[in-house]
Order: C-alpha cells, then sequence, then structure tokens
C-alpha cells in the first residue's frame, strides 16, 4: 500500500510539474510574468503531491530508491505527455 500511495503521487507531482513547465508554450501570446505566476501556481500542487510522496515512501523505499522511481514515473509521464500534445 505504501508503494501504490507513493508512485500514484509522484505521478500526480509529475503531471502538475508537466503543465507548469510545459503548459505556457501553448499561451506563447500572454506575458512571460503572466506565464511565470502561473507556472508557479501550479508548481505548488506539484510539492503538495511530491513532499507526501517521499515522506510516505521512505518507510518503504530508500532515497535513492525515491529518486530512481521519481525519474522512471517522469519519463513515463513525459512520453503521454508528449504523445497527447
Amino acid at each position: 500500500m505504501i508503494a501504490f500511495k507513493t508512485i500514484s503521487l509522484l505521478l500526480l507531482s509529475n503531471i502538475f510539474m508537466l503543465f507548469a513547465w510545459y503548459g505556457h508554450l501553448k499561451f506563447k501570446n500572454q506575458s512571460i510574468w503572466i506565464a511565470i505566476v502561473v507556472s508557479w501556481g501550479i508548481a505548488f500542487f506539484e510539492y503538495c503531491a511530491h513532499v507526501p510522496a517521499n515522506r510516505i515512501g521512505h518507510e518503504f523505499f530508500t532515497a535513492p530508491q525515491l529518486k530512481m522511481l521519481q525519474e522512471v514515473i517522469t519519463f513515463f509521464a513525459f512520453t503521454i505527455f508528449s504523445i497527447l500534445s
């Protein structure tokens, strides 16, 4: 159950970060400052998922394992995002 919660939160975290990092590219006519503020607003929710994922996950995984899991999930999420965008 800990692994499932950790993976779910890390996946949610990655979805938020992908939109924070790349979502603004669809709105190039907006001011860069608006893009920055909106991206930081989205990133707040990424942290709300990522920090608990690491805290919960550290009960089951080591820190290096959590980092590797994060990278695998990032690659998976970015692949799906690339296909859909």
